[in-house]
């Protein structure tokens, strides 16, 4: 039995609380007579304490302290469950990237309509509360996480591990995960029982090594190399109340009280290696101390799942820092003030491994603002894809209003005893973008630490919970009860589905041919050109090389010339036929007859184009479906409902 009662010791220090300003008349003010959101409160960051004595069996442990975790682990000990939280990343305070990595500006899920009322609130909205808006304090919101964790009994922390691993086992054809080892900071091994573990850790670490199946990066649209970009957040210091004006006045920025978005000038910057690191648009928040974070920093080439990596990554973009803080001061005149303060302890990597679980959430399920039976929470923030090299431009892809997480995305596929909570859980990578942000993450947590206690009390596995009516409803009864807002938003279908060629929009979209941006203004009817269908065809074939086995050198005798150019039906099909087949008979007069005849363009598809001669960009997407599904048999799972 759990003693509640466990002695504590402190695993980091107490920050030295800091004063920015003194009043006129020399005395400074008490934090009781600043609101929370004064920036000129400054907090001293609370020491955070581990148990003295881990049992050896609990409930459930929660693997991973940043927010999602958290979340979990209180959901669970809310519910009555003994939890062991325990992070593996010898971090000082809690929160994760949200606070030793600096990441201060939220990426916020928001109701339909609404600028100021969030999705699912539950946990994250009880977090928010406390913190100073938009942008918020490092040292606030890991004391608020703190604050949270530590009044929950049922809950024992444990900070600074060297090593973990899940106790993973093959029982009748399917890995069912009992605990895990933890190795801590002294090199003490404790073997630690429990009836479930959710694996909170950024990259998935736990179910990887657990044997669960996964893909990575956009390894399923083909894409087996590249991940999203990097980020190193700047610390700048020297910021008064006056210059936060003038950097709010900056021209095609928006901001709030707490947050600037803009500066897209910053991409001029000239790094010291541009295949390495890049710099896009500032995301600026303000911190109490009279310092700012950006986010802003593009690094290229960091494999998350690679430790040596990290640390390579870490290393180029700390000596890069300071040399971005003085472009940006002398670029623009009101941070010339400014002084360089440093970097975050943590690289953000935005992605790594994506979880094949009982339902993968998909393009269509974003697009098409679809719910399910079995969600337990929603999602609405705009599907952000980060470039993945310095020749790639990152892209909104589109703007959903609100789609459903099942719960299914929470289950790993043939593992038992294991939840797997944020950005690594069973998402495509396309939908990843949107899915991937804090607000949804926490959540996922909520409901996996629900979630455990039911699948306790019933004695069935989650997968059999994921299958069970009785037992989701339960679920999201629980949440609702514990202040989650789980009613769908009745909304209109979105004008693009109506369109005729939405399956080859829906088709381009999943495969990133397209990008319909914050309007979701996909140009449909917009006529393409032979250059575009040419770049379209040789993208395909470079991702899908096992598909293809034709050739398209001197297919275009002018590539620059064809950009001026309307695409027609036979020049398509004379394209797409060169590149997948080797033929020296095949023509532009004959192509299309072939495809045709060996099923490889449908009637369906001819149906919807209305000039043969110049095509729109929905004619070249229904093609492209055609040609990948039918005559390549590319599978497609994001078929439209």
């Amino acid at each position: 039995m759990k003693n509640l009662f466990a002695r504590r010791i402190t695993t980091t220090g107490i920050a030295i609380l800091l004063l920015f300003g003194l009043l006129a008349a020399g005395c400074s003010p008490s934090l009781s007579d600043k609101r929370k959101d004064d920036p000129s409160v400054v907090k001293t960051q609370k020491a955070v304490e581990s148990a003295y004595r881990i049992d050896p069996d609990y409930d459930l442990i929660v693997a991973g302290t940043d927010p999602e975790g958290i979340a979990a682990a209180i959901s669970a000990a809310r519910n009555g469950l003994h939890v062991l939280l325990v992070d593996g990343r010898g971090r000082g305070m809690l929160g994760g990237l949200l606070t030793e990595g600096g990441l201060n500006s939220l990426d916020l899920n928001r109701i339909p309509g609404s600028q100021s009322s969030f999705l699912n609130k539950g946990l994250f909205q009880e977090w928010y509360d406390k913190i100073e808006g938009s942008s918020f304090d490092t040292i606030t919101g890991a004391n608020a996480f703190y604050d949270m964790v530590k009044v929950e009994p049922n809950i024992d922390l444990m900070m600074g591990l060297q090593d973990w691993k899940p106790f993973a086992e093959n029982r009748n054809g399917r890995i069912q995960v009992t605990g895990m080892e933890l190795t801590k900071s002294d090199g003490a091994v404790l073997a630690v029982r429990s009836g479930a573990v959710i694996d909170a850790t950024q990259d998935g670490d736990i179910y990887a090594m657990a044997g669960s199946d996964y893909t990575v990066g956009r390894e399923d649209v083909g894409d087996k190399t590249s991940l999203m970009v990097s980020t190193l957040v700047i610390r700048m210091s020297g910021v008064t109340d006056s210059i936060w004006k003038k950097m709010r006045k900056h021209a095609g920025s928006g901001s709030d009280e707490r947050s600037i978005w803009g500066y897209n000038e910053a991409r001029e910057y000239q790094s010291s290696d541009p295949k390495r690191i890049k710099l896009r648009g500032l995301n600026i928040g303000r911190q109490n101390d009279g310092t700012v974070l950006i986010n802003a920093m593009q690094l290229f080439g960091v494999d998350p799942r690679d430790p040596e990596s990290v640390e390579r990554g870490l290393k180029d973009a700390k000596k890069e820092a300071p040399l971005i803080a003085d472009f940006l001061r002398k670029k623009f005149p009101e941070m010339k003030d400014l002084q360089y303060a440093g970097t975050a302890e943590e690289l953000y990597t935005r992605e790594s491994r994506h979880l094949i679980g009982e339902y993968r959430l998909t393009t269509a399920d974003v697009m098409e603002d679809r719910t399910h039976w079995d969600d337990i929470a929603y999602g609405s923030y705009p599907v952000d894809i980060q470039s993945t090299n310095d020749g790639v431009v990152g892209t909104v892809l589109m703007n959903p209003k609100q789609y459903g997480i099942p719960f299914r995305c929470l289950v790993p596929a043939g593992t038992d005893g294991l939840l797997v909570v944020g950005r690594s859980a069973s998402y495509d990578s396309i939908p990843h973008g949107s899915a991937r942000v804090v607000p949804l993450g926490i959540a996922t947590g909520q409901a996996a630490g629900a979630a455990v206690k039911i699948a306790l009390d019933r004695k069935i596995s989650f997968a059999d919970l994921s299958r069970s009516k009785e037992a989701i409803v339960e679920l999201q009864g629980t949440l609702v009860e514990q202040g989650v807002e789980l009613t769908a938003q009745k909304l209109p279908t979105p004008s693009y589905m109506k369109h005729e060629q939405y399956k080859g929009l829906l088709f381009a979209a999943s495969t990133l041919f397209v990008s319909g941006g914050l309007k979701n203004d996909w140009k449909l009817d917009s006529p393409t050109n032979l250059q575009r269908f040419y770049n379209s065809v040789s993208t395909v074939r470079n991702l899908h090389s096992d598909l293809f086995h034709g050739d398209l050198s001197g297919v275009l005798t002018d590539y620059d010339a064809a950009a001026k150019m309307s695409l027609s039906l036979d020049d398509a099909a004379f394209i797409f036929a060169k590149a997948a087949q080797e033929d020296d008979e095949l023509t532009s007069e004959n192509a299309l007859d072939e495809l045709i005849s060996h099923g490889w363009i449908t009637n369906e598809t001819l149906d919807t184009i209305s000039n043969r001669s110049r095509l729109t960009n929905g004619d070249q997407y229904m093609l492209l479906r055609d040609i990948m599904v039918n005559g390549l048999g590319y599978r497609f799972d994001s078929d439209p409902a």
